[in-house]
This record gives structure tokens, C-alpha cells and sequence, in this order.
């Protein structure tokens, strides 16, 4: 990435990032406890932000947050958008926090903090190689589909795939199944069929994920993890991947990537995206 860095949106008012501080008692520095969205902005144009927003109030409800005003984030988003530097492609980090509070988990009643972050985005490799990580996503916890900032376990999980060659880490669920990544939602392909994880497994409701199904055609349904070692074909779903072939889990290359059903969908999101910025 450049060493170009964008204004800062912080409750409501553009700082430069020198000046775009957040106090050191917030408690989405303390204790974890906010939700937080990422939207792709292409040549300045954010891409389903109305979806990212809608979600962002979803996860600040299962939090017990106060529901964040998504019309002032939409032009939060395009503010901080309009003062970045000219970057073809760009992401916007919107972090919705229960704000400053005391030494614990109690929170405080000052009153929420909310940032918007623009920063230039590099393009992912065109195949990623996956590893399976020995912890398991808790799909009956308090936190399951939510999108909070409590990444310490993703952040753990994607340092043990990087140790292993790995570009992504994927999580099994408690009951044995295929769940997500650390930032991406999964689909195979067996027996010609596309499946991914139903949320019900725990995994949080991608935006691309979800359009993905819309335009692409697909089915829900729990697999158990085995199950991804004998794939025909694998991807990824992410807002800043896209579509995004799976070459190799742990190691083991898959038959084709893309295969044909990959590369169909690769070519269907990237028609659609291109046509509705806003879906």
C-alpha cells in the first residue's frame, strides 16, 4: 500500500489521522466490545453499502448497542471517501463501539464511539491457499453472526495459517461441520453441487456471500469438514476478494481452481457488481 493516508471520520466530524484519537478507556479498546463493517469502494464508489450498514445495525443489536444512524454513516462513508486520495480501489472500515467505560466489562454511559476508516486496497492474489485451524467456531455462542471487533481469535488463527502457507484460516464449528474463515465465508462444489455453511453453522451472513447466492445460484447445507478435503472445487467470499478460487487446503492441491462452476460465478459477480453498485 501507499504511505498515502486519508481523513478521518470520528462521530461525525473529518480529522486529519494525526489528530483522529479515540479514548484509551473505549471499550472497543478494553474489553472488544463494538461491531464493525468493511465496504469496498471502487474508483471512489462504495460497492453495497446499503447491505454493510443494515448489518452493522444487526451486529450493534445483538450487542445490546445503541442502533447506529445509518444515514449519517452513509455520508460519513462518502465524506471520508470524497477527502481519500484517488485510489482505484479502496476499503472503508466503519467500527461502531459501546465507547469509554470503566476498568471492566461493565460498560459506561457516555455514549457510543464511531469511526470510518479509508485506506487503499491491494488486490488479492488470484488463488488462495487455505489451512484448517485446530479451534472451533462456537455457532451457539452469544456471538455467533455477529461482526465485532473481538478478532483476537481470527488474528490468532490467520497468524497459524501465514506459519503454514496459508493465506486464509478456516474454522470447523462445534459439531464437526464446515463453517467460514477468519474474514471470508466458503463454498464447494460436490458432485457439481455449489453448497455453503448455513448460518445456522455459525458463520457470519457475508454480503457477498449472500449476493453471491442471489445471482449465482447455490444451496445451504451442513458439511461435515471432511467433506472439504474431497471437493471438486472451493471458494472464497469476502467484500475485498470477491470470488476468490481455493487452490490448495492444507497443503493438498484441489482438482481445478477456478474450476467451471468457480470461474461461473467469478464471472457472474464481477458482471452484476459492475452493473449495480448498490444491490
Amino acid at each position: 500500500m501507499s504511505g498515502e493516508r486519508a481523513k478521518v471520520w470520528v462521530n461525525g466530524t473529518l480529522l486529519d489521522p494525526d489528530e483522529a484519537v479515540v479514548s484509551v478507556f473505549d471499550h472497543g479498546v478494553l474489553v472488544g466490545d463494538g461491531v464493525f463493517e468493511t465496504v469496498k469502494a471502487v474508483d471512489g464508489e462504495p460497492f453495497a453499502l446499503t447491505r454493510h450498514l443494515k448489518r452493522l445495525g444487526r451486529s450493534a443489536a445483538g450487542l445490546g448497542l445503541a442502533e447506529p444512524d445509518v444515514e449519517e454513516l452513509a455520508e460519513g462513508c462518502r465524506a471520508a471517501l470524497a477527502a481519500a486520495p484517488d485510489w482505484p480501489s479502496a476499503r472503508i472500515r466503519i467500527t461502531h463501539t459501546s465507547g469509554p467505560g470503566p476498568l471492566g466489562s461493565q460498560r459506561g454511559t457516555e455514549g457510543t464511539t464511531t469511526t470510518i476508516i479509508v485506506a487503499e486496497q491491494d488486490p488479492f492474489p488470484e488463488t488462495a491457499d487455505v489451512v484448517v485451524v485446530p479451534w472451533a467456531r462456537n455457532e451457539h455462542g452469544a456471538l455467533a453472526g455477529l461482526k465485532t471487533t473481538s478478532y483476537a481469535e481470527n488474528a490468532l488463527a490467520l497468524a497459524h495459517a501465514s506459519e503454514r502457507g496459508g493465506g486464509e484460516a478456516i474454522f470447523a464449528n462445534l459439531a464437526g461441520n464446515l463453517c467460514e474463515g477468519t474474514g471470508t465465508n466458503i463454498f464447494v462444489v460436490l458432485d457439481g453441487e455449489l453448497i455453503t455453511p448455513p448460518l445456522e453453522a455459525g458463520c457470519l451472513a457475508g454480503v457477498t456471500r449472500g449476493l453471491v447466492l442471489e445471482w449465482c445460484g447455490g444451496v445451504e447445507g451442513d458439511l461435515p469438514l471432511s467433506e472439504l478435503y474431497r471437493a471438486e472445487e472451493a471458494f472464497l467470499t469476502s467484500t475485498t476478494r470477491n470470488v476468490q478460487p481455493i487452490r490448495k487446503v492444507d497443503g493438498t492441491s484441489l482438482p481445478a481452481a477456478p474450476g467451471p462452476v468457480t470461474r461461473k460465478a467469478m464471472e457472474m459477480f464481477e458482471a452484476r457488481s459492475t452493473e449495480l453498485t448498490d444491490p
